[in-house]
């Protein structure tokens, strides 16, 4: 006879510290991002650029932010997967279960 599912596995979602770290990482990538952007277009242009520059710091900024959040949820994702297999494990061996 099987047992019930009734006992609820821990949660396993990332932790705080290292969600706020992707958010954190996810504006720095951003930041770099338009840094690289800006300088790119004001180092090769001549006179009058400040709108251009301006303009390709923000799709610097986008696209830095957006390569570093797809990064950091795959992380995040592996994180809580990791997680997960080690609590149902860890179930499974209080149990009796191999």
């Amino acid at each position: 006879m099987t047992e019930p599912r009734n006992s609820a596995l821990p949660d396993a979602a990332p932790p705080v510290w290292a969600r706020i770290v992707a958010a954190l990482s996810i504006l720095i990538g951003g930041a770099c991002g338009g840094l690289i952007g800006w300088s790119v277009v004001d180092l090769q242009c001549t006179g009058d650029c400040g709108t251009t520059a301006a303009l390709s710091g923000v799709v610097g900024a986008i696209a830095g932010a957006i390569g570093v959040a797809v990064v950091a949820v795959l992380t995040l994702r592996a994180m809580a997967e990791w997680k997960a297999i080690e609590n149902r494990d860890r179930a499974r061996r209080a149990r009796g279960l191999s």
